[in-house]
């Protein structure tokens, strides 16, 4: 069914095993002067592993100055170079190819990041995100710049890579060098399309001069910047068939710029979403043309290749979420494949604070740590199936103890399930999914619509109870509530109920609704009910709504709540609930409406009062996820996995 993706191909001279390539994305699992750990080659080592063609390593700083993050990989001193060859070895060990992308960011940085340097560019004009004003390169620093990309690519060709990738997109400095919405030059570097890719031609000869003549050189490059004045697909592929010429064996094609959505782009967008522009490219060049964005399932990207749209596939976050994706698409283990969900917590979400992390793989970044099996098998019972407790289980699992888990619901996944609900989300449900196939697998004990009590506990005498209960829907003290109304899984009385238990399906919302909380599980709820063609209004009592949302979903949250026509209302503080009749102190204030269903999205309270009661009945007692203290999904799988793996 894989004929296209896993047959092999050339990019030049160098052959690879399949068509499956690992993006450049940045871990920061480096040391602070771009030295290779430990931590980082297991990661990579990983994929290798897993059976990746081609593994591109991610943004070689050419240049301190250069520098976007905080510890990323450097190739610009000859010191830099014992550590990463440690890295090649053990790549080339799993056949797998290995090209290290070259890289300087030049005023899409900071001064935290590149320890306070000047930043560089074309012309003095500061990257939208940074914010920093940068210094506009003379000829002669010009030059120096292309002869560091040039000595990085030296320093990486002696030390055994495969090839390298000069990084031309997403606007960092080749790039801004190469758009007219960067570059405002009227020497030799700027004006018409030629002169602005002269940068770029001077950087090819140089790495070619000193590397050698058949060593693969890949160029990346963003196929839409989607910025005012920003290169479109016109200009990409006319600038295609320059490098063509010029001698790059490779195009790797992105898309985006700082200051806009789409580099990386979530799960609100489609897959496969950066193919056509791929096609257009491919049309024009004779060269292998890489497609990257939005694809996850290798059913999609075989149809990718076979339709004429791309000669090789680049997975980022695909190959964060399962580094045996390639083994396991090839062997046919569809259901094993653990597959990207789109969220952004930790691989974007993390990335300006430190190293990466991932939702779905709670061991990224921990590959080294290898689980052996416990000579000292417990009995491990785990209460309560969303992220927190699947992870827990499936460590347990992993470590030779005997498991059952607890659920009292009839599916596994929790909140996290309900969450698949929402417009846009409907591939959260694909990690749940995957978890059943894993926990049966690994002889978990699965045993839904069960309920769990003290007294089973002590019935069964288990060693170990890692208590996985969640949350429950929060109500603040100050609103003044005068129904009769419990929380759990039901309606909190006729007119009103919780957003969980609405997406759950457990009341039937009216023609008018207020959904009382503008965070992330409100706006998403309210979005919900104005698809469903409800008149809806969300109340939040801060000033702006969806605090903490992660910046590239926002935009496509606010263009549905315009959509489908659902008002907001800020500064609204709630102050009584009375059926359908909500109070509200607006702006200083009181106003009070009536709805026909009044959600509450408030937030979330621990639900931890099982694990008192197991005090004396069981021996250890773990409690985690939301049911230690309310939790990002990310934060909570990582904390279910350390305690299940973690029992001896």
């Amino acid at each position: 069914m894989l004929e296209k993706l896993f047959s092999p191909c050339k990019i030049g001279s160098l052959e690879i095993k399949n068509r499956l390539v690992v993006s450049p994305m940045v871990c920061n699992f480096c040391t602070e002067d771009g030295n290779a750990t430990e931590r980082f080659i297991s990661y990579h080592e990983e994929k290798a592993k897993g059976g990746w063609g081609l593994i591109t390593i991610e943004n070689y700083a050419i240049a301190p100055e250069g520098r976007g993050f905080s510890n990323m990989a450097c190739m610009f001193d000859d010191d830099n170079m014992e550590s990463h060859s440690e890295l090649v070895k053990r790549i080339h060990q799993y056949d797998s190819k290995l090209v290290a992308q070259i890289f300087h960011a030049g005023r899409q940085t900071n001064h935290t990041a590149n320890r306070g340097m000047q930043l560089l560019a074309p012309s003095p004009i500061p990257c939208p995100d940074n914010q920093e004003m940068p210094h506009e390169m003379t000829v002669s620093e010009i030059r120096q710049v292309v002869a560091k990309y040039g000595d990085a690519a030296g320093r990486l060709y002696r030390i055994g890579f495969d090839g390298v990738e000069i990084h031309g997109g997403h606007g960092y400095l080749i790039a801004q060098f190469m758009s007219s919405y960067s570059n405002k030059r009227v020497d030799e570097y700027g004006g018409v399309l030629f002169n602005r890719m002269r940068f770029v031609k001077e950087i090819i000869d140089d790495v070619r001069a000193k590397t050698s003549p058949d060593f693969p050189i890949v160029f990346r490059i963003s196929s839409e910047e989607k910025m005012p004045g920003g290169r479109s697909i016109h200009d990409t592929v006319a600038i295609a068939m320059l490098l063509e010429q010029w001698g790059v064996n490779a195009i790797d094609v992105t898309i985006g710029t700082y200051g806009e959505d789409s580099t990386v782009p979530t799960m609100a967008v489609e897959h496969a979403w950066n193919a056509e522009a791929s096609e257009e490219i491919k049309k024009a060049v004779q060269i292998p043309v890489m497609i990257v964005g939005r694809i996850n399932d290798p059913i999609i990207a075989e149809s990718v290749i076979r339709s004429g749209k791309a000669d090789m596939i680049v997975m980022g976050r695909g190959s964060l979420a399962d580094p045996y994706l390639p083994a396991k698409a090839k062997s046919g283990d569809f259901d094993a494949i653990r597959q990207c969900i789109g969220c952004m917590q930790g691989c974007i979400g993390r990335l300006g604070a430190g190293p990466i992390a991932c939702l779905v793989n709670p061991q990224l970044g921990f590959e080294s740590e290898v689980i052996e099996k416990t000579a000292n098998p417990k009995t491990v019972w785990v209460i309560g199936a969303g992220p927190a407790g699947i992870e827990a289980a499936r460590a347990a699992a992993l470590s030779g103890h005997k498991v059952t888990l607890f659920e009292k619901r009839n599916r596994l996944g929790g909140q996290f399930t309900l969450a698949a609900y929402s417009l846009m989300k409907g591939e959260l449900s694909t990690y749940a999914a995957w978890a059943k196939g894993e926990l049966s697998r690994l002889g978990v004990d699965v045993k839904l619509n069960t309920g769990f009590t003290a007294d089973m506990a002590a019935g069964g005498k288990p060693d170990t109870v890692i208590v996985a209960t969640g949350s429950v829907p929060f109500i603040p003290d100050s609103i003044q509530i005068n129904s009769d109304m419990t929380l759990g899984d039901k309606t909190l009385g006729d007119m009103t109920l919780s957003a969980q238990d609405l997406l759950d399906g457990y009341g039937e919302p009216g023609k008018k609704c207020a959904v009382l909380g503008g965070g992330l599980v409100g706006i998403e709820t309210a979005i919900y009910l104005g698809w469903l063609g409800r008149d809806v209004t969300v109340y939040e009592m801060l000033p702006q709504i969806a605090p903490g949302v992660e910046v590239a979903l926002l935009p496509h949250l606010l263009n549905l709540l315009d959509k489908y026509n659902v008002k907001v209302i800020t500064d609204a503080l709630v102050e009584k609930i009375d059926g359908g009749t909500v109070t509200f102190n607006i702006s200083g204030k009181q106003e009070s409406s009536l709805y026909d269903t009044v959600v509450l999205a408030f937030g979330a309270k621990s639900e931890n009062a099982l694990a008192d009661s197991l005090k004396g009945i069981v021996n250890e007692v773990k409690v985690v996820g939301d049911a230690h203290s309310p939790k990002m999904a990310l934060d909570a799988t990582r904390e279910g996995f350390v305690a299940g793996s973690t029992l001896d």
